[in-house]
């Protein structure tokens, strides 16, 4: 099984790529691959002059290549942050799509009480056109999480933790019933 982790963060102590670690060890995948998602700003000048960039290209393959994805979005100002939304827009402009039929887990760790929930809102709303396998399971927002993930990464609450496991359970059975 090959599981691709999106973190929406570009921050190097992102607690939203801790939050996608988290799902991979408890997922337990044979391969896992984090995507990096310092893609140049869309220009579909650009676009029709080069192509997709070699940066977008790679995530395209490796959402090709994935059997299972789960995305853990930030929340900035009530929203998916712009190095998410910039990724989708560029893998969106590849043919063929290389999200469809793809088992695709939501999540998102933010500083506030909500943890992120409202990101999670917009970031399902963006990729309705990519035709991806949404989890039937209840959203996963780790609210204050600075204090959520311990020095290795690890998340600390045993209810986070059940959560992301019953999460990781769903994301198994969707990836067997796609094969």
């Amino acid at each position: 099984m090959k599981l691709l982790g999106i973190s929406g963060s570009l921050r190097g102590d992102s607690v939203n790529c801790k939050l996608i670690r988290e799902a991979a060890r408890l997922l337990n995948p044979d391969h896992f691959i984090e995507a990096d998602l310092n893609i140049p700003l869309f220009d579909a000048d650009e676009e029709e002059v080069s192509g997709l960039p070699e940066a977008a290209m790679t995530l395209v393959h490796q959402i090709a290549e994935a059997d299972g994805i789960v995305i853990s979005t930030p929340e900035y100002n009530a929203a998916i942050s712009g190095v998410l939304k910039n990724a989708l827009d560029w893998v969106s402009r590849h043919k063929p799509n290389p999200w469809a039929g793809k088992p695709v887990a939501v999540m998102s760790a933010a500083s506030g009480r909500a943890g992120g929930i409202r990101a999670q809102t917009m970031l399902r709303a963006c990729m309705t056109p990519f035709n991806v396998r949404f989890l039937p399971v209840s959203e996963l927002a780790i609210a204050g999480a600075r204090s959520e993930f311990d020095e290795a990464g690890r998340l600390t609450s045993e209810r986070y933790e059940a959560a992301l496991q019953r999460m990781m359970d769903a994301l198994k059975a969707e990836i067997a019933r796609g094969k």
